[in-house]
Parts: structure tokens; sequence; C-alpha cells
């Protein structure tokens, strides 16, 4: 981790920020179960705060290539759903009454955590690695999801806990969709978010910001400087 005379990143950020996923994360555990966490953008929330502290480029690049544009949609569908228009339904859970105000709250991360780090992207430059890395991550995720977590339309204790996490049976958590046999389904959906999602994002990112910069090291001590020892006079 950088010193703080070395650090291009604000301390108050950090401990802000930290103190946000303090929060956030035993209250989404308590609410919505630990599945909650293979969500893309909270993985990414994740990948952010590493950036914070350890002030390496490739975490946040990394969430950057994965969640900008879905982020962006994601605010689109909240505002429409405010004015009464549905567009995909990603933001109807913000509308739930069932759910805290409180809970709620903690969501418009997703408003924010863009722009944060397209600051972490200014300061600390893009890793060009991200593309490969974050694809590698994100196909896992799915992969996860659509192997060992509840498939759209699965009936849960908690009507909380989430289905069809990342989108990998459809949009739509209440059924699966039927238009395709649902492994091919899944490799569609996969090979969309690299060539659609993930590619044009890579490619503006490393356009618009400068590569990645190395993390000062920490001030080597100065070396010691060797005295002669003490040589007797003879008389």
């Amino acid at each position: 981790m950088p010193t703080a005379s070395a650090s291009r990143l604000p301390l108050w950020l950090k401990l802000v920020v930290t103190a946000f996923v303090g929060v956030l994360v035993p209250v989404y555990y308590v609410n919505y179960g630990p599945t909650n966490f293979l969500y893309f953008c909270d993985v990414a929330l994740l990948l952010c705060l590493i950036s914070l502290w350890t002030e390496h480029a490739r975490p946040a690049s990394m969430a950057a290539v994965g969640i900008l544009l879905p982020q962006v949609l994601w605010c689109a569908d909240f505002l429409g759903e405010l004015f009464g228009v549905h567009l995909v339904g990603l933001t109807s859970y913000m509308f739930d009454p069932n759910r805290s105000l409180f809970l709620r709250g903690l969501s418009f991360f997703h408003g924010w955590l863009p722009f944060l780090l397209l600051f972490l992207l200014q300061r600390l430059g893009y890793d060009r690695r991200a593309l490969w890395s974050w694809t590698a991550l994100g196909w896992g995720l799915c992969l996860v999801a659509f192997f060992l977590l509840p498939p759209a339309g699965a009936i849960m204790p908690d009507p909380k806990i989430p289905v069809n996490i990342n989108y990998v049976f459809g949009f739509d958590d209440a059924k699966a969709q039927t238009w395709l046999p649902a492994p091919l389904y899944l490799l569609g959906w996969m090979a969309t978010l690299l060539l659609v999602v993930y590619m044009p994002t890579h490619l503006l990112l490393r356009k618009v910001f400068a590569p990645a910069l190395a993390v000062p090291a920490a001030p080597a001590a100065p070396a010691a400087v060797a005295t002669p020892a003490h040589t007797p006079a003879y008389h």
C-alpha cells in the first residue's frame, strides 16, 4: 500500500467508501443472503474498494469494463420507473414497499459508482489487461449463477433472496426465457456481454485514459555510510 505522502487518492475518500461498504455488506447479507454478492455490480464495488486502498489500477479498470454501460441502463431504468415509464424492470425492486427505504437507499451506489470508477481511472490510469481479466471473472460468475444458484421463477423462502443472478436465465426473474434452450441462451448471453458491453467499453477507456501508472514505491532507507575503523597510532 502506498505511503500517505505518495498516495494519489485522498484518504477521506478511502474512509468514506470503506465505511459505506462496511454498512452495505452486513445489511445486504442479512436481507439478500450471500449470493447477492455475485452480482456484477456488487463485485465491481468490492474491486473499487481494493483499488482505493492499493492504488492499483487493474481492479478499478476491471470494474469499469464490466459495469459502466449496465449502470447507465440501471440509472435510465430507475428514472423511467420514477416517472411511470417501464423500460426493462432492472430497478423495480427500488419501488418495492416491502423493502425498507434504508435498504433501497443503499442501492443508490449504482448511480455514483461509475463516477467514482472514472475518477480512479483518471488518477491511476487504465490497465489494458482489464478486458480479459473482467471477462474471465464475469463469465465465471455467469457459470456459477447458471449451474449453482436459483433460476428465474424459483420460489424462495424470502422473496428478497435473489434468483436469476446476472440474468443468466433471461431478463424476467419471474420466469426463464423460452425462445432458446437454456445452455444456448447462456452462451449467447456471455458472448453478448463480451462483444456488446465489455469490448466497446474497453476500447473507449483505452482511448480516453492514459495507461495505468506504476504504484509509487516507498522511499528506500538511506544506505548506512561505512566509517573507517579507528586505527591505533603507533609511536
